[in-house]
């Protein structure tokens, strides 16, 4: 056993990001009234430092700084220092997110924010370095200055502390329109939005110019613009959607050798990625593909929804069936370590022929393209290598079928990066969600088994019998109250595994969630992040911004509308309409912030046709109505179906009282309350589930 020189509170803790810092000469503490309480009798302020476990810049402070002696006895002995993982407690890491941002700064993690006793932010930051560069002060310069300006500048940081909190409290307020009405929303909303992205495409490299220097993974973007093309024809809108998946599928952000996405890239090109890769990038990513699939008919989008999962199988599922929560970007303390390649490397594990092949096809440099090493990419497609080889286009595809496996194993051989093993609700609610549209779409029984066996496990392990959803799942331990995310991420996973499985349990407990979110987290407009019972916090937050995930509301939005669908209750869409109302700022102008919930708008708008399908299991006509409910795409449209004396089809309101007609298999179109007369013929079905209103336009 490893002996440590220090050892403090967090050894007791589960989160892996913790368990890194249990052995820091820092005297860190976890989140919790003790150490509150502590620097109120000790009359100091805390850092609240906030991170997780694939970090990279984390990893980069805690070497420089939380490791060293005498830093560490000088942020002990005038400060009281807590580490929270922002994943498990975004509860708390949101608001000093915004507090950070108040003060001037750019949001990012490590995030580090020095409050008062009470828990009210008066300073903060991100990474400081240990010694001063980059235009940033040392961290000892900076905790040096604080210290003394709490001590002897106490009307400062209390002038400080009282305008953050009268902010925080005014920003979500105002993050509220109180005043819109229905006729506020319309599609213009979505069109402004596609006009946004129109213009910060990069049409030489693809993806979209939001940053200086880096690119993130647009999912929710896409999915939204294929929701425009979907509507109006517009061929550009599909355009940037296919180039920019391609690009990120081909593109260095993309492990070449063993699937997933990475966090993002550092250039523009997709070449250098960010190496840590989360399990909620590639959900969403996967759920971006397969709509792509059901637009274009294009298997190469389908083939990639499946590489993902491949990789998600084998990397990021827990044996009980449940999804990790992010691979780390460093292997023995260097970042990208464990994914690059010299083509020395390269012509040894696979032999002259092979290589011959792969090396132009990854783009492969004898002296490299990243520091001396390889990031694999593919700039030109194997029908290209093959035309350029002069070599039969089966023969190249079976070698690079070959040399990914080859490489694959020996990289398997390598020390690999840390992996946090954490199940996390909401983000577990993305990936089965992803993988039921997968399985339905491709007719794929195993990969919606998959998606059930994970949502079971939720249920069943991180459920209370009270009914009260926990967030984080590790060791056998489950913890921490679920914040709203966690309530409607599970009850749209839900809703997608009835329309791949038709289980009317699945909408049952889609139910029971929502019920719930309305208990514990309702308010006059949209929901607040935290439930009633929660351990209350300086402000209690609403939000509809869709960061790297749905936001709580933008979810709780699309899962109302399926529901109001398939129960046939209105009172469902009157509460997705009030979040709408109360986010409807961001929605008709600020869209590109709002990408899920304009999702969901998009349905609420299309009028979301409720379709029900009651089958005949000796109508040969049946089968023909299966492509438009399982894989054509119809983002306006809920499908229920049942066949013809089923017993479960009374458990659907969606289904109830209809019944096919002469022996044939028949679908109902229903909207608002009220149903077009029955069809049995798919073309008309196919129109009818098309339409969209025309009054929203």
């Amino acid at each position: 056993m490893t002996e440590h020189k220090y050892t403090n509170k967090l050894i007791h803790e589960k989160s892996p990001y913790l368990l890194q810092h249990a052995h820091n000469p820092v005297d860190w503490r976890p989140w919790g009234p003790e150490a509150f309480e502590l620097a109120k009798k000790a009359n100091k302020p805390l850092l609240v430092s906030i991170g997780y476990a694939t970090c990279h810049w984390c990893h980069v402070m805690e070497r420089e700084s939380f490791e060293d002696p005498e830093i560490a006895e000088y942020l002990n002995a005038h400060f009281v220092p807590i580490k929270v993982d922002r994943e498990e407690r975004p509860d708390v890491d949101s608001i000093y997110m915004k507090s950070v941002q108040a003060f001037g700064q750019q949001g990012g993690w490590p995030l580090n924010v020095f409050v008062t006793p009470d828990g009210v932010p008066f300073y903060g930051g991100t990474y400081y370095p240990s010694v001063g560069r980059y235009g940033l002060p040392s961290f000892l310069e900076v905790l040096t200055f604080l210290d003394k300006t709490w001590r002897e500048e106490p009307e400062k940081v209390e002038k400080q502390s009282t305008a953050l909190i009268n902010y925080l409290k005014d920003v979500s307020k105002q993050e509220q329109n109180t005043e819109a009405t229905a006729d506020d929303l319309g599609f213009h909303g979505e069109n402004k939005t596609r006009e946004f992205y129109t213009q910060s495409y990069d049409r030489l490299h693809h993806g979209f110019l939001f940053q200086q220097q880096n690119k993130f993974p647009p999912s929710m973007g896409l999915s939204l613009l294929l929701r425009h093309h979907h509507r109006t024809g517009d061929a550009l809108s599909l355009e940037m959607v296919e180039n920019t998946l391609r690009a990120m599928k081909h593109g260095g952000i993309y492990d070449q050798i063993g699937g997933g996405l990475a966090r993002y890239s550092t250039d523009h090109q997709w070449l250098v990625p960010h190496f840590e890769k989360m399990l909620y990038d590639n959900a969403l990513f996967v759920t971006a593909l397969i709509e792509t699939y059901q637009v274009t008919g294009k298997r190469e989008f389908a083939d990639h929804a499946n590489d993902v999962l491949q990789y998600i199988d084998r990397d990021m599922t827990s044996p009980e069936g449940a999804f990790y929560s992010a691979e780390d970007a460093d292997s023995e303390g260097v970042e990208g370590k464990f994914y690059v390649w010299t083509q020395e490397e390269i012509e040894k594990i696979l032999g002259r022929e092979t290589a011959s092949i792969a090396i132009p096809y990854y783009n492969v440099l004898p002296n490299g393209n990243w520091e001396g090493k390889n990031i694999l990419h593919v700039k030109r497609p194997p029908e290209q290598i093959a035309k350029d080889l002069g070599l039969p286009l089966d023969h190249v595809q079976n070698k690079l079928a070959e040399a990914r496996e080859k490489l694959l194993a020996v990289r398997s051989q390598r020390i690999r990066p840390l992996l946090d093993d954490k199940i996390l609700t909401s983000w577990n609610g993305l990936m089965i969600r992803a993988m039921a549209q997968v399985g339905r779409v491709l007719d794929d029984a195993d990969r919606i088994a998959k998606a059930e066996k994970a949502l079971h496990f939720i249920w069943n392990n991180l459920r209370t019998p009270k009914g009260k959803l926990l967030r984080r799942w590790r060791e056998g331990e489950a913890r921490y109250d679920g914040y709203l995310c966690d309530y409607t991420s599970i009850a749209l996973a839900c809703c997608d595994l009835y329309e791949a499985t038709y289980n009317p349990d699945y909408i049952e407990m889609a139910e029971t969630l929502m019920q719930t979110v309305e208990q514990k987290f309702g308010n006059e407009g949209a929901y607040y992040e935290t439930a009633s019972d929660a351990e209350e916090l300086i402000v209690r937050q609403v939000s509809g911004y869709d960061g790297v995930e749905p936001s709580g509301n933008s979810s709780a939005a699309m899962a109302l509308l399926k529901l109001a669908a398939l129960t046939q209750n209105v009172d469902y869409e009157r509460r997705a309409e009030k979040i709408f109302l109360a986010f409807s700022d961001e929605v008709t102008e600020y869209g590109i912030n709002s990408s899920f919930m304009m999702q969901a708008l998009h349905l609420y708008l299309g009028g979301c046709k409720q379709v029900a399908l009651r089958g005949v299991e000796s109508d040969q006509g049946m089968d023909a109505f299966w492509p438009l409910m399982r894989r054509r795409f119809s983002p306006n449209a809920v499908f229920a179906f049942a066949l013809e004396g089923d017993p479960d089809a009374t458990r659907v309101p969606l289904l109830t009282g209809k019944e096919p007609l002469k022996g044939q298999t028949t679908a109902y179109v229903c909207q608002h309350g009220s149903c077009l007369p029955p069809v049995t013929q798919v073309a008309e079905l196919k129109n009818l589930v098309d339409d969209y209103r025309q009054v929203h336009d």
